[in-house]
């Protein structure tokens, strides 16, 4: 496999990586693929695992973590019949699951983080730390919101999803598209790649391809708007060492206004169904 790009994590070591390219899945793959990826997540730049509002990027992150809970919720609504039994995996500090819980779903989450977990537990939401906690049930949905590219074993955890999900369930999957104008523009600075912690970089053709392997197929997207202007504040700042803010609006911008003729979004939801 040849290398597509050397980026480095940003936010925490700044250690250098390579992102190779996987032609049969059609997607990137970090590499050196770290043994153990918990020290790359032991910061409080890593916002999804604090809840911090006190820098600008925090807080403009905040905006549209709100913005993006109320379009979870209404996917959710939209794509998922039948009992509301739901499954969110890397559920961090637990903002979506109470969400969802306060309108009316019987609600678990995975995540591995102790402290995200703490924070979960003090709004009123409980979380597993792995899987295999997981009461003996099946789900009517399950969701990864930015969680894919994170796991380590892509087979191993479609595989358990396909076998805890119901019948007629939905699997929703929200993941970065390296193929987005933001990501071309800003190359080894895209702030989406987020290397170690992001082990995987998919395309629309990769989740195509991966999912149709494990018995699942794509039957909706969506893009994820809001993404592609905070992607690009962050690259902006990964970049220059300045926000940006100007800058940042106007590549998100252009990046949105693009992926409404390519369907090349920042951002993509996925909801699949088994086959």
């Amino acid at each position: 496999m040849k290398t597509f790009l050397k980026t480095k994590d940003f936010s925490v070591t700044g250690k250098a990586f390579d992102l190779v390219f996987d032609e049969t899945l059609q997607m990137l793959l970090t590499r050196p693929k770290p043994d153990n990826l918990e020290p790359y997540y032991q910061s409080q730049n890593y916002i999804s695992h604090t809840d911090s509002n006190d820098s600008f990027s925090d807080k403009i992150y905040q905006i549209v973590k709100s913005f993006n809970l109320w379009i979870k919720i209404q996917v959710i609504k939209k794509y998922v019949k039948g009992d509301k039994s739901l499954l969110d995996v890397g559920a961090g500090t637990g903002d979506f699951l109470v969400a969802a819980k306060n309108t009316g779903w019987s609600v678990e989450g995975i995540e591995p983080n102790l402290d995200a977990r703490m924070r979960s537990r003090e709004k009123g939401v409980e979380l597993h730390p792995v899987m295999d906690d997981l009461p003996e049930k099946d789900f009517q949905i399950i969701t990864l919101w930015h969680v894919l590219e994170h796991l380590p074993d892509l087979e191993k955890q479609i595989l358990k999803f396909h076998s805890i999900l119901k019948v007629n369930g939905t699997l929703i999957v929200a993941v970065p598209n390296y193929r987005s104008y933001d990501a071309e523009h800003y190359k080894e600075y895209w702030a989406a790649y987020d290397v170690p912690r992001h082990l995987w970089h998919f395309s629309r053709a990769s989740m195509d391809i991966i999912f149709e392997k494990y018995g699942f197929k794509v039957i909706k997207t969506k893009p994820m708007f809001f993404d592609a202007f905070y992607v690009s504040l962050l690259s902006e700042k990964y970049k220059t060492k300045k926000s940006n803010f100007i800058n940042a609006f106007l590549i998100g911008l252009f990046s949105n206004l693009k992926g409404l003729v390519t369907k090349e979004h920042s951002s993509i939801i996925y909801i699949l169904k088994m086959k």
